[in-house]
C-alpha cells in the first residue's frame, strides 16, 4: 500500500507523514484560513506524476497551473473534492479531478 497523497488544490505529492507533519508547502495558509485539516484536502487517489525542478520556467508547470509553486512531484489528476470552506475562499478554483471542462 502506498503512503503517498496529493494535495487536491495544488497537486503536490508527498508522503502521508510529510503532510501530517508539515502540511502542504504551497497551500497550508489557505487550509488554515478555511479552518480545515491538511488531510481533508489531500487524496491517496491520483494519476500521473510530473517532476518540477524549475516550475517558473516550465511549460508543463504552466499547463498544470503549478508554475507559482515550489519544485517537487505533482500529480496530473487528483481524485476527490476540497471542503466547501476552502472552495469558498478561491473564486477562480479549478478542480484537479478533471470534473471541470473548459
Amino acid at each position: 500500500m502506498s503512503s503517498e497523497r496529493a494535495c487536491m488544490l495544488c497537486g503536490i505529492v508527498q508522503t502521508t507523514n510529510e503532510f501530517s507533519r508539515d502540511g502542504c508547502p504551497n497551500c497550508q495558509g489557505i487550509f488554515e484560513e478555511a479552518g480545515v485539516s491538511t488531510m481533508e484536502c489531500t487524496s491517496p487517489s491520483f494519476e500521473g506524476l510530473v517532476g518540477m525542478c524549475k516550475p517558473t520556467k516550465s511549460w508543463v508547470a504552466k499547463w498544470l497551473s503549478v508554475d507559482p509553486y515550489i519544485p517537487g512531484m505533482y500529480a496530473i489528476k487528483v481524485d476527490g473534492r476540497l471542503p466547501a470552506e476552502v472552495v469558498e475562499l478561491l473564486p477562480h478554483y479549478k478542480p484537479r479531478d478533471g470534473s471541470q471542462v473548459e
